[in-house]
């Protein structure tokens, strides 16, 4: 289940990326099929691990073209372990939400991205998020969980004043929304109430197969209650 738009982020073969707080490492692993040079960064380790042994079973499958690379790497947003302008492209996809001091974190992978490349933020939206921190408040109450709820504005004025442009805006899973709204109605670890149980085997089955019923009952859904902002930036090239 993928939220970042890789070809609006202009990935190419190639090219060195970040995925920053990667987790279980969805997006690390599509820009690696995609034939990039991916680093997956997180602070757990056993996550860490879990991505390490993916990455090698796409390698031996054979899922990934011939020149592709792509490694794991324990660190903390704060103070990212490598030099100024190393990466092409940068992802921190539902990550800046749960971070206290998240302009410092976007100042890092700032400084990180080269000249001329670019990044897309995910968090969550807004409007959806505010109806599941009012439904439950074991939602985001949670060690290590949701921190604040950002507004459009609020997050392209934090990423714009730490040196980059915005260059627009997308929004994502809107199927999602729904369910998290019931899950947090009836508590977000009751996951045997008969309507989260219904919710949760249609949102499988549309990660799983991708039929067109639920491919377009998103994509009509996404502008409305999306559960995820998607932005895009650029870090201007001063050399041009």
């Amino acid at each position: 289940m993928l939220t970042v738009d890789f070809d609006r982020l202009g990935l190419r073969s190639g090219e060195r990326v970040l995925d920053m707080g990667c987790g279980a490492g969805r997006h690390a692993f599509e820009m690696y099929r995609r034939g990039a040079d991916v680093i997956a960064l997180d602070m757990d380790a056993d996550e860490l691990a879990g991505v390490g042994e993916i990455f090698a079973a796409m390698r031996e499958q054979g899922e990934v073209p011939a020149g592709a690379e792509a490694d794991t790497k324990q660190g903390d947003a704060l103070d990212l372990p490598f030099p100024d302008g190393e990466f092409d492209r940068v992802v921190a996809a539902e990550v800046l939400e749960h971070i206290p001091e998240d302009t410092r974190a976007i100042a890092e992978l700032t400084r990180v991205l080269r000249p001329g490349g670019t990044m897309a933020v995910t968090v969550p939206r807004w409007l959806p998020e505010k109806i599941c921190w009012a439904l439950s408040d074991e939602y985001h109450e949670v060690e290590g969980g949701h921190v604040r709820i950002y507004s459009t504005a609020e997050l392209v004025t934090k990423v714009e004043s730490a040196g980059l442009r915005y260059v627009g805006k997308d929004y994502a899973h809107g199927l999602h929304s729904p369910y998290w709204w019931v899950k947090c109605a009836v508590g977000v670890t009751n996951d045997d109430h008969p309507l989260v149980k219904a919710m949760h085997q249609v949102l499988v089955w549309d990660i799983m197969k991708r039929p067109l019923a639920t491919r377009l009952a998103e994509k009509a859904l996404n502008p409305l209650v999306g559960k995820s902002l998607v932005l895009y930036f650029e870090k201007p090239d001063t050399d041009r």
